[in-house]
Formats: C-alpha cells, structure tokens, sequence
C-alpha cells in the first residue's frame, strides 16, 4: 500500500489524500452503531462511531483482513456541527478501534440515514496485499 500525497501540498489530520494497493479487495457496506444483534449500543455519535467501526473491523476479520487494509472510508453524518464538535473525542474512538491508520476517507452530511437511531454510516473498501 502506497500512501499518495503531492510534495507541496500540507499534510491532511487523521486521513489520506489518496492510496495506491493491490491485492484481494474487500468492500463493508454501511456499517451503524448497532451490535452483532441490530440493537444500538449508544444513543451518542461517539458511542456509535465506534460500535459502527468495531462492525467494519468485525467484517474485515471475516476475510482475514485488518483496519490497516483499510484504502478508502466514507462517513455519512446526520450532523455536521456534531461532528466537528465531536472531533477530539471521534479521534479519540478512532485510533482504539483502527489505530494509526488513516486512509482516503470522505465525510458527508445527509438529510437522513435509513436506520431511524443511527447518526453515522460508515462504509469502506479494504484491500489485502496479494
């Protein structure tokens, strides 16, 4: 895995700009702060960040995969404001689950998330080195 980063350009906090892998490619679809049982485990977007990427590590694991395959991850947020308000402890949640790997990563905010308790979607793309 190559991280892709033009030499003028700053530095990105907690993402990567661009990756380069090769491999078997493994895509999560969008994973929410619920348990292996569809039962919220917090009514808080920290608390569910993290049960939501606890669930990508969860499926990652099925194929043999780690958080550090992770190339591409996008958050689909209710609450942008929260969010950013929310960033040194979302960081925080972060690094326990995935550690210091920080893929190309998007943030959305959308007018509605399917599953009614969820405030956070998270889906990602994965590849493991051949």
């Amino acid at each position: 895995m190559k991280i892709l980063h033009p030499s003028t350009w700053a530095r990105p906090k907690g993402y990567s700009n661009g990756i380069a892998a090769r491999g078997q490619t493994i895509f999560v679809g969008g994973m929410v702060g619920w348990d292996g049982q569809g039962k919220f485990v917090s009514e808080d977007l920290v608390g569910q960040v993290r049960q939501a990427l606890k669930n990508v590590v969860a499926v990652l694991a099925e194929a043999q995969a780690k958080p550090e395959h992770i190339t591409r991850m996008t958050w689909y947020l209710l609450d942008k404001r929260e969010y950013l308000a929310a960033s040194k402890e979302l960081g925080e949640a972060y690094r326990e689950v995935i550690g210091r790997h920080y893929p190309a990563m998007t943030a959305v905010e959308v007018s509605g998330l399917l599953e009614e308790k969820a405030l956070v979607e998270i889906e990602v793309t994965a590849v493991v080195p051949d």
